[in-house]
């Protein structure tokens, strides 16, 4: 049936005949790229427009306000892509949005950069097509934090890395240290490419060229300059964190390897659909695969130790460090196995699959855009997610208006729940500072009197009993404060839904020699409210 349909193809598949002849003209992958972005871009519009921005995304801006070579949680470089991001879009939420299915773009042009080394034409499109299959690269991606950001990180590393050691060129080796080293400014799990790069080199049966040559020196040189500046940052700043990432640890063995079990089988989970689709396309000649597999290339061959590094040695760590690894932090990497299963066959493709795969994919956009999207958006509307997004924008305008009935200054500091402090931040016109020190965001540390003299509020949703407890010890610190309560609903095309309670502590600037009353509220009430509602000072 491929054969007589690549010999005399149907209408409809014509202008998808046409697009691939484009493959090697330069065009059609770009425009493969341009319209996946576009599509998830729609979805991703819709499917959140009862829902403000997740909150890794908040703090990712949040991060990037400042540049900073660490920040005790995580290495910069998510910050700073989003600092440079919003330099020139507007704060809002369709443009870190676009941010996000840019990225995913960019990491699948790098993935076809090691592609056109090995193969051409059909396949090139093939391997995008069974990752485009994967909810990395639309999903998890709109949540753009550490792990998202490497998603362009490693292919373009593993490019660079392939291109080194296979010339040993100075150019390249200096480029296969500076990716490596701007994937460990991304996140420090890119210690597992890295490792897997040392590992692939040493079984690879070219290592005495490669070792023998100039390139790993250069690497190492390019890298440590690279990263020389956050090496600084971490041993001036007593390498906090390294702190954060040891929290992960403290399993025993037994969940330790339940933990590298499930990030297995969550990969395996990940590639059940790709899978499935290359089995289709492959068929009876899957049975090739050993002799293929015997026969790879050199180029091939490091790849194949690479993904085998990426995949064992978190599982290993796992197990004698007795921490977490959750099978989503390994997604950047998946790149490898989409690469490997089709540039390894010896055999062609036939454009029927090609297109058949073309339309799978293009038909499972097409239905999330116009009928997943609306649902979701429709369903969170009236059942609000657990981090409450469908409240940040409300409750951040809110408080901007509260505070403005106390004074004329912007509100310079926010804290409290740090979902709404991220996304007071953001939403706000005031786009006050997020407070709380990052090497303090889970201790609920108290704010400082400095801090409080300058003008400080703090968000807290009802029922978060750490939070209240912490918005009253803040207020006996306070010279002068305010309390209230409002409700904020979620709304879809002015639709109402799900609604959730707000606590606010406004404490106004100290220069401020009286404190004006919210409207519809009297001195005396207010009086009333901050004697009920002080406690007294911690001991």
């Amino acid at each position: 049936m491929a054969a007589r349909s690549d010999e005399a193809p149907a209408r409809w598949r014509r202008p998808l005949l046409k697009w691939l002849d484009g493959v090697e003209r330069g065009w059609a992958v770009p425009l493969l790229l341009a319209v996946f972005a576009a599509l998830w871009l729609t979805f991703l519009c819709i499917a959140y427009l009862s829902g403000d921005l997740h909150p890794d995304v908040l703090e990712t801006w949040t991060l990037g306000r400042t540049f900073e070579w660490g920040n005790p949680k995580h290495p910069p470089l998510m910050g700073w892509v989003t600092r440079v991001w919003t330099s020139v879009f507007p704060l809002t939420d369709w443009s870190l949005q676009l941010m996000s299915m840019v990225n995913s773009a960019v990491a699948l042009w790098c993935v076809d950069l090691i592609t056109r080394r090995f193969v051409k034409g059909d396949k090139r499109i093939i391997v995008l097509l069974l990752l485009m299959l994967l909810p990395t690269y639309q999903f998890h991606a709109q949540r753009f934090n550490a792990n998202a950001v490497l998603l362009a990180i490693w292919p373009l590393a593993t490019y660079c890395f392939l291109r080194s050691f296979e010339s040993r060129h100075f150019v390249w080796a200096a480029a296969a240290g500076a990716t490596a080293a701007i994937a460990m400014l991304g996140k420090y799990y890119s210690i597992f490419l890295i490792g897997s790069f040392v590992f692939a080199a040493i079984c690879h049966p070219q290592r005495r060229a490669y070792f023998g040559s100039s390139a790993p020196l250069v690497s190492v040189a390019a890298g440590l300059i690279v990263l020389g500046p956050h090496l600084h940052w971490l041993a001036t700043t007593g390498a906090a964190p390294f702190g954060y990432a040891l929290a992960h640890a403290g399993f025993r063995f037994g969940p330790a390897l339940d933990e590298a079990l499930f990030f297995f089988l969550g990969i395996a989970a990940t590639l059940a659909v790709p899978a499935a689709t290359w089995v289709m396309i492959a068929g009876y000649r899957l049975k090739r695969f050993p002799q293929d597999f015997r026969n790879m290339n050199d180029g091939l061959r490091l790849l194949s130790l690479i993904a085998v590094g990426t995949i064992v040695f978190p599982m290993v760590t796992a197990v004698v460090l007795g921490t977490d690894m959750p099978s989503l932090w390994a997604h950047q990497g998946l790149f490898l196995l989409g690469v490997l299963i089709v540039c390894g066959t010896s055999y062609p493709i036939e454009r029927f699959y090609t297109v058949n795969v073309a339309v799978m994919t293009a038909g499972i956009a097409l239905i999330a855009v116009v009928v997943a999207a609306p649902i979701h958006a429709v369903y969170r509307n009236n059942h609000a997610y657990e981090e409450g997004r469908n409240f940040y924008r409300s409750a951040a305008l809110e408080l901007t208006r509260q505070w403005h009935q106390h004074t004329d200054m912007p509100l310079p500091a926010v804290s409290g729940d740090d979902a709404l402090a991220f996304a007071t931040a953001f939403y706000s016109p005031d786009h006050p500072r997020y407070a709380r020190p990052f090497a303090y965001q889970y201790s609920w540390g108290l704010p400082r009197q400095t801090t409080l003299k300058r003008g400080w509020a703090g968000l807290c949703f009802e029922g978060d009993a750490h939070c209240i407890e912490w918005m009253q010890k803040t207020s006996a610190r306070a010279a002068q404060f305010v309390t209230s309560q409002f409700v904020v609903q979620s709304t879809l095309l002015g639709m109402p839904g799900a609604s959730r309670r707000v606590i606010a502590l406004i404490v106004p600037p100290a220069a401020e020699d009286t404190v004006t009353p919210p409207t519809g509220q009297s001195n005396e009430d207010l009086s009333a409210q901050k004697r009920m509602q002080s406690p007294s000072p911690d001991k």
